[in-house]
């Protein structure tokens, strides 16, 4: 994927964001690093280093609030460099998965206090509010059969992953499946996982190919005029 930016032959705004979603094990990632290299974007990564983690999982009752909030706010400092640094980026996932699927699914399993999910469902929703929170101008929704993400998670997965029941991917699966149907921030391009290839950069301008009519648009004010 060399040579000139795939963005200047679709007409992609330099500003432009553009968010991958799905559930874990789908590729998002590795999918993130291509298209960025491909349009001439930077990719914006999902941080795993959540100190809370250790102790979620081996007390998920006690430590869900804490791990939640840790993620919420790597998430929104993210958030606030795409604000101050003008777009022009490709994010693997998004702040509307940790506050609509993972955190709703810890409170509604009993896992996280009533109080508690009031508290993070209003932090997430003050911080979503906030001028300094730009919103994707597209998700690309990556999805394909339970057996072949539960075989991703097997060979690639972290051993916390690897070593989590069916029933929870099951249930992940499912979640995420509820949550697209209604999801309604910015465009939606859903995409099958067995229908493209990393490796193959024909596989690759294809999806820009489809987003590409979502992006085309008035560039945003920049982070400083929007400040003043």
């Amino acid at each position: 994927m060399s040579g000139t930016p795939l963005r200047h032959a679709y007409r992609i705004p330099d500003d432009a964001i553009i968010a991958i979603g799905g559930t874990v094990g789908v590729g998002k990632s590795t999918l993130t690093r291509c298209l960025a290299a491909a349009l001439g974007f930077r990719a914006s990564l999902e941080k795993a280093d959540n100190p809370y983690l250790p102790r979620f999982y081996t007390d998920q009752r006690r430590w869900s609030f804490h791990l939640q909030v840790y993620f919420l706010a790597e998430r929104f400092k993210e958030q606030m460099h795409l604000f101050q640094s003008g777009g022009g980026v490709v994010q693997d996932r998004t702040i509307y998965e940790d506050a609509g699927i993972f955190a709703r699914m810890l409170y509604e399993n009993g896992l996280m206090a009533p109080e508690d999910y009031r508290t993070y469902t209003l932090l997430a929703d003050a911080m979503m509010m906030t001028p300094y929170f730009p919103h994707p101008d597209v998700l690309i929704y990556l999805e394909g059969p339970l057996p072949l993400i539960l075989d991703r998670v097997a060979r690639r997965g972290r051993p916390a992953e690897r070593n989590a029941p069916v029933a929870y991917w099951e249930e992940l699966y499912r979640r995420y499946d509820e949550w697209i149907r209604t999801f309604r921030a910015c465009p939606v391009v859903r995409v099958d996982i067995r229908d493209y290839d990393v490796a193959d950069a024909a596989s690759i301008e294809r999806i820009v190919a489809r987003i590409a009519p979502h992006l085309r648009r008035t560039p945003r004010p920049s982070s400083r005029s929007r400040l003043t």
